[in-house]
């Protein structure tokens, strides 16, 4: 009865592997939509100047995210960039790091076409730290390491220490040594933030985002990642996007994203007195502050 049993579901396998194995070669044979440039030019350093020219953008057709946007942020600027949920924000980010390629217009950086750069000077000089955090099975230490795996221990310790991660790190049973990711320590949203930001501070990169970066943490780790950003962001071309309007309180000016437009650009102060976007969030924002703070 074995072999019959065996040729009665034998059908069934078969096509079940078939099915599997067009799917895997479909992945294979894919060709990526963002291809690096048989000439790219790959500098090792940055100044860390930014320019959208005219810049337009779209994910799928007829649905515009970006249209005609163009500003430049000046190597060492910290810019703050505000807006509603879709209006485009995580959008810029994507561009600059050539996830995706404009579909109009040019993104510059040094005043060369990020099109034109290879992957691996893009990937050494600009750092993400976004909302959400990617620990790896391995240690703390080769979690910190993963920008430059050949850094030494104590570059990592001096990277923890900065991003006010020591602490924490050294109460976890096997300090650096602890194993974390599926299946072993599990660590707290601010916890991996923080290791997020020890990444990136010992990458050393010449520009630097925070895409949402404290969106999910309560006040008194959201001072702790705080203080830790202004160390990592002190000489690096820095862009932060945030809902929460405090936590742009060191940046040199900001920009008020709408419908995929440059509503507005300037100081906190000037933004307020304009009484446009960024003075509607910033009302909002007290708004809902003073109903906690009533008890209503």
């Amino acid at each position: 009865f074995g072999p019959l049993t065996f040729f009665s579901t034998f059908a069934l396998m078969l096509t079940d592997t078939l099915n599997c194995a067009s799917r895997i070669f479909d992945t294979l044979d894919s060709r990526p939509e963002v291809m690096q440039a048989a000439d790219a030019a790959d500098p090792e350093h940055f100044s860390g100047g930014i320019t959208f020219d005219s810049v337009c953008f779209h994910y799928d057709n007829n649905k515009p995210v970006l249209r005609n946007v163009s500003f430049d942020i000046k190597p060492g600027d910290r810019v703050g960039i505000v807006g509603h949920t879709g209006g485009g924000k995580s959008t810029i980010v994507n561009l600059i790091t050539r996830m995706y390629d404009v579909t109009g217009g040019v993104v510059r950086i040094d005043g060369r076409d990020v099109r034109e750069l290879s992957f691996d000077s893009l990937r050494r000089n600009v750092a993400v730290v976004s909302q959400e955090i990617y620990v790896f099975c391995g240690t703390i230490a080769d979690n910190i390491r993963f920008g430059r795996p050949e850094a030494t221990f104590d570059e990592v310790v001096a990277a923890a220490r900065a991003a006010n991660a020591h602490d924490f790190i050294m109460r976890l049973p096997d300090g650096y040594e602890t194993y974390v990711g599926e299946g072993n320590i599990s660590l707290s949203g601010g916890e991996r933030q923080r290791i997020s930001i020890a990444r990136a501070l010992l990458a050393d990169p010449t520009m630097l985002i925070f895409d949402e970066a404290t969106a999910a943490m309560d006040t008194r780790t959201e001072k702790l990642i705080g203080d830790a950003m202004s160390v990592l962001t002190r000489g690096k071309t820095t862009i932060m996007i945030a809902h929460r309007l405090s936590t742009l309180k060191d940046c040199d000016y900001i920009m008020a994203i709408e419908n995929g437009e440059v509503a507005e650009i300037g100081t906190a102060e000037q933004l307020l007195a304009q009484r446009g976007v960024y003075y509607r969030l910033y009302t909002l924002q007290n708004e809902q502050l003073r109903k906690v703070m009533q008890g209503s």
